[in-house]
């Protein structure tokens, strides 16, 4: 794995002149699991976002896509699962989710759903990566993707080469009940903190 990880960074290093901030902000590999949230500006972003942690890594993804030629059997060996919009399936998903946590392993969710378009602008962050840390009671670590958006947005069907992509890790988020909202209202107050964090660095990124 190791020799995979030296592998992917240096072709990201080459073609996409791959940077990587905040790293000290990773926990070490004898700690307790966390949640990974990041932003989402390509296919590629899973592999940019795990190179640098030497750990069970483990994805939510979207389901069709464990269909698609290059990128299914890619998502497959990275520890992915599939996440259907279907409500009664989503359900599954979530449990899949917080066991995984429970079991000790990190879990990446790109709570946008998709990857967003080349303006770089994020859309509306889901509720379900808090609602995943809550029940597994576990932190989150706020990661922003920036200039990849540049690369591979949506409705581009292949990557440009030579654009800078930067992968900012940022500090731990410990994800809290409080007891004077419902439960509702403390996952959007947590997935818009979360959201704030990862938004601002990509603003200033640019």
């Amino acid at each position: 794995m190791d020799l995979l990880r030296l592998i992917g960074y240096t072709i990201s290093k080459i073609l996409w002149l791959l940077r990587y901030e905040g790293v000290k902000n990773i926990p070490p590999n004898d700690s307790p699991p966390f949640l990974v949230v990041s932003n989402h500006q390509t296919y590629i972003d899973p592999v940019w976002v795990c190179l640098p942690m030497r750990r069970r890594i483990r994805y939510m993804a979207f389901a069709p896509a464990f269909e698609w030629r290059i990128v299914g059997p890619l998502i497959r060996y990275i520890g992915a699962f599939p996440v259907l919009s279907d409500p009664r399936f989503a359900v599954t998903a979530m449990k899949e989710a917080v066991r995984s946590l429970r079991d000790g392993a990190i879990l990446t969710i790109f709570p946008e759903g998709a990857r967003e378009f080349a303006d770089g602008e994020m859309m509306e962050f889901k509720t379900g990566a808090v609602r995943i840390a809550l029940d597994a009671n576990v932190p989150v670590l706020p990661v922003t993707i920036s200039g990849a958006n540049r690369i591979w947005p949506q409705k581009q069907k292949y990557p440009r080469l030579f654009r800078r992509v930067t992968v900012k890790y940022h500090p731990l988020v410990d994800v809290v009940e409080d007891s004077s909202l419902n439960h509702r209202e403390n996952l959007e107050f947590w997935t818009a903190k979360i959201r704030s964090v990862i938004e601002n660095d990509a603003a200033n990124a640019d």
